[in-house]
C-alpha cells in the first residue's frame, strides 16, 4: 500500500465525509425464535463488530441476530434464544478487551475483520486476537458450535474507488487467511467461505452494511455452509 498511500487516504477520507452513519439497530438485543415448546432452547451469541450490532437493518430481530436465530431454529426444530454483542467500528482486540461474554452458548457466531482491515492492522496481530478470543470462547462455552464469519468481500463494495477497493481487499484476505490458519488447528470451529455474490437489495442506505435482505441471506448461507460441513446438525 505504500506506493498508493496518499491516495488511499484521500480517497478515505473523502469517503467518511460521503458515508451517511446508520444507527445501531434498535434494543433489544436479545430474543427468542421458535414455537415455544418445552424443549430446552438453543443458546445463540453473536459476537463482533457493526453487524453484529446490526447495522444496516431496523431491528435485531431483522439482522443477523434474529435470521441466525430462526436459520437455527428451523434447524434443529426447537426454540432459540439469542444475545447480540458487539459495537459499531469494534476490533478482534475491541473484543477480547471489551466483549468477552460470560455466559456459556451452545453456538457462537464471530463476525469481525472489516475493522481490522480498514485500519490496516498486522496480521500477526489480527492474528494473535483471533487465537485469543477463540481461546476465550472454547472456555466459557466448552461444548458450542463456533462459526466465524469470512471477511467482506471488499472487491465487490461499489462505494469503495479504487485503488482503495482493491488494496482493501488484498489486506483483508491476508487477514482471512491468517484467521483461517487459526481455525483450522481447532475442534468444533469452522470459519465460513467467501460469500457469494451479494443480490440485489443486499446493501444497506450508506452502501456498506447489509441490509435486512442482506442479513436474511447471510445468515442463510452461514447455516447451510455450517450443515454442508458437518459442524451443525
Amino acid at each position: 500500500m505504500v506506493p498508493v498511500a496518499p491516495v488511499l487516504f484521500l480517497q478515505g477520507k473523502y469517503l467518511r465525509k460521503k458515508t451517511p452513519l446508520l444507527p445501531d439497530a434498535a434494543q433489544p438485543w436479545s430474543g427468542r425464535v421458535g414455537s415455544s415448546s418445552s424443549v430446552s432452547p438453543s443458546r445463540l451469541l453473536v459476537l463482533g463488530d457493526s453487524t453484529a450490532a446490526g447495522v444496516g437493518a431496523g431491528t435485531q430481530d431483522e439482522a443477523l441476530p434474529g435470521n441466525l436465530a430462526r436459520a437455527l431454529s428451523e434447524l434443529r426444530k426447537r426454540d432459540v434464544e439469542w444475545t447480540a454483542i458487539g459495537e459499531n467500528g469494534a476490533t478482534a482486540r475491541d473484543l477480547v478487551t471489551r466483549f468477552l461474554p460470560t455466559d456459556s452458548y451452545d453456538v457462537v457466531f464471530v463476525t469481525i475483520g472489516a475493522n481490522d482491515a480498514l485500519g490496516i492492522r498486522s496480521r500477526s496481530a489480527f492474528g494473535r486476537d483471533i487465537r485469543e478470543l477463540l481461546a476465550y470462547l472454547r472456555t466459557t462455552s466448552p461444548d458450542a458450535t463456533i462459526l466465524m464469519s469470512s471477511l467482506p468481500a471488499f472487491f465487490r463494495f461499489e462505494l469503495l474507488p479504487n485503488p482503495l477497493r482493491f488494496n482493501l481487499y488484498l489486506h483483508s484476505q491476508n487477514l482471512e487467511r491468517e484467521a483461517r490458519r487459526i481455525v483450522a488447528t481447532l475442534e468444533g470451529v469452522h470459519m465460513s467461505p467467501p460469500p457469494p455474490p451479494y443480490t440485489e437489495g443486499f446493501f444497506a442506505t450508506d452502501l456498506f452494511h447489509p441490509s435486512a435482505i442482506g442479513y436474511r441471506d447471510w445468515a442463510r448461507f452461514a447455516i447451510e455452509d455450517a450443515v454442508a460441513a458437518g459442524v451443525l446438525s
